[in-house]
């Protein structure tokens, strides 16, 4: 089954984000990627983490069977995300502390997450997915 990708932004989170949450009832795991932007000068992230668990990620869910969604929120360049008043940082249903961060959506709340230190790791993703 095909992987459905969603991106936003800061600015367009709401309506992306609205989007997302009436197609999740159609998929088997809905997924909530929070990364860093890409630094144009080099078209990578500017966060070696992101760098090193995108690859991971994207590869587990395009080999799932089962639909999934991914919404992938890019957080914005470097300065912007370190701000501690970024909008992520202060939402009571994310509680952002760093990128990246996997989080499964679930029946309109957080059902499990995987932070900057193990988002790269394949069981857990594994696990997250099939919501253990």
């Amino acid at each position: 089954m095909p992987l459905k990708v969603l991106d936003a932004t800061p600015s367009t989170f709401s309506d992306v984000f609205d989007k997302f949450r009436s197609e999740a009832p159609n998929n088997k795991a809905n997924l909530i990627l929070f990364l860093a932007d890409i630094d144009p000068s080099t078209s990578l992230s500017w966060c070696p983490d992101c760098v090193r668990a995108e690859p991971v990620i994207y590869k587990k869910l395009e080999a799932s069977s089962d639909d999934v969604a991914l919404l992938r929120a890019y957080v914005g360049d470097r300065p912007t995300w370190r701000n501690p008043q970024h909008p992520w940082r202060v939402d009571s249903k994310f509680k952002l502390k760093g990128v990246p961060t996997l989080i499964r959506w679930e029946n309109d709340s957080v059902k499990g997450r995987l932070e900057d230190y193990e988002a790269h790791l394949g069981h857990k993703i594994d696990a997250l997915v099939a919501g253990k």
